[in-house]
């Protein structure tokens, strides 16, 4: 990158003025690792210091048979599939009650688009679940592609929609369902009818609703990088709207292992690409902070990119660790890399220390629930963090 034009960015960073999609392409250009990471890491040390968050959360996913066959998804499965599965109501209370250890604060549900269950599963499910188990677990269930699923098979609209679910426990939609945006890529990758338009009004009624949500993009298939800035600017320019996103969370597309086993390839995207290489995902890290300037938090899923690069990215603008996860059957589905299946809160925190940073232990609103210490200054080569 032109030495002027690294100066007039860093200008406009450290000036709080906001980066253009020109200026998001020009990032994205740089082959100065170093410097987008740090430039990324004075942001996200702006916004929330030398802390890292993390929760303590579970997975469920109370059925895999969907409708849709999502080019890049590993976890569907048809109706009559050998491994197909539904849950029954009280299966998934069973199995959310057996997670319950460890102060669970979090039970996070993404389900298949299911062809024939009936809608009132679904808020069922919630109001069951939200019954057994402790008030401080919180329920964050459904992407906005579940919600336009919903509609279609209860024939009422999101709006209402939304209030029984919230009437029935649900305290934030998850992020899913938003891949990448730009009809360009989209219509390669996703078998489902919930685009941008879809999903982000479905995300503005929620927010409207008082929920606070996540927002994704999934990355590192066959998208360029100006698709990446084109996906970030959109939700920049609806949480201008809103104010609604509490964090932006990339998501490293994954190739499928396991799968091949039973015969069936169904990540269909895996004979022409590679997944994203380290470097790639920091640099993905650091653009998306610093354009993403009216998002709280950027948060690295560990379980998608491995405990090394999600400690690296704390240091290229990413501020959260997301949880303890125990299984996470969607990408562990895609997965023979040797991402572990479980982080305990010790893990947590010292994965966090190591890294060079304080945990601070969050809920799903992004509540402080307990501040721990930081990195043992005594320790020889003490970590820390990322100076410019």
């Amino acid at each position: 990158m032109d030495a002027g034009l690294k100066r007039e960015l860093e200008e406009k960073v450290r000036a709080g003025e906001r980066l253009t999609r020109e200026d998001g392409l020009a990032l994205y250009e740089s082959d100065d690792l170093a410097w987008l990471g740090g430039l990324a890491h004075e942001v996200r040390t702006r916004k929330n210091g030398n802390v890292v968050h993390f929760n303590i959360n579970r997975h469920l996913n109370m059925t895999n048979v969907c409708t849709a066959s999502c080019a890049y998804c590993s976890f569907q499965r048809k109706p009559g599939e050998k491994d197909a599965y539904t849950m029954r109501i009280e299966e998934a209370v069973r199995l959310a009650k057996a997670m319950e250890g460890e102060n669970l604060t979090e039970l996070h549900i993404v389900n298949g688009l299911h062809p024939t269950l009936p809608w009132r599963y679904y808020p069922r499910s919630l109001s069951a679940l939200k019954e057994a188990l402790p008030e401080t677990v919180s329920l964050k269930a459904f992407t906005a592609t579940e919600i336009h699923h919903f509609e279609k098979i209860s024939g009422m609209d999101a709006s209402e929609i939304l209030d029984i679910l919230i009437e029935s426990g649900l305290e934030s939609l998850t992020g899913g369902g938003a891949e990448i945006f730009d009809w360009e890529v989209r219509q390669h990758i996703v078998d489902h009818e919930t685009h941008w338009e879809d999903w982000s009004r479905i995300h503005r009624l929620a927010h409207q609703k008082g929920l606070k949500t996540p927002s994704t993009m999934l990355y590192g298939h066959i998208e360029e990088r100006r698709h990446r800035v084109d996906h970030v600017l959109r939700l920049r320019e609806l949480q201008d709207e809103t104010g609604g996103f509490q964090v932006f969370i990339p998501l490293r597309y994954q190739h499928d292992f396991v799968d091949m086993q039973d015969g069936k390839v169904r990540n269909r995207l895996q004979a022409r690409t590679t997944m994203a290489s380290g470097a790639e995902a920091l640099k993905t890290f650091a653009v998306s902070r610093l354009l993403f300037d009216n998002v709280p938090h950027v948060k690295v899923f560990w379980v998608m990119h491995g405990v090394q690069t999600a400690q690296l990215a704390l240091q290229h603008g990413a501020d959260d660790m997301d949880g303890s996860v125990v299984e996470y059957k969607i990408t562990h589905d895609a997965d023979n890399y040797g991402t572990p299946d479980k982080l305990t809160r010790e893990d947590l925190l010292e994965l966090i220390r190591d890294a060079g940073f304080q945990p601070v232990e969050r809920n799903t609103r992004y509540e402080v629930l307990r501040e721990y210490p930081g990195p043992d200054p005594e320790r020889r080569e003490s970590p820390q963090p990322m100076r410019i």
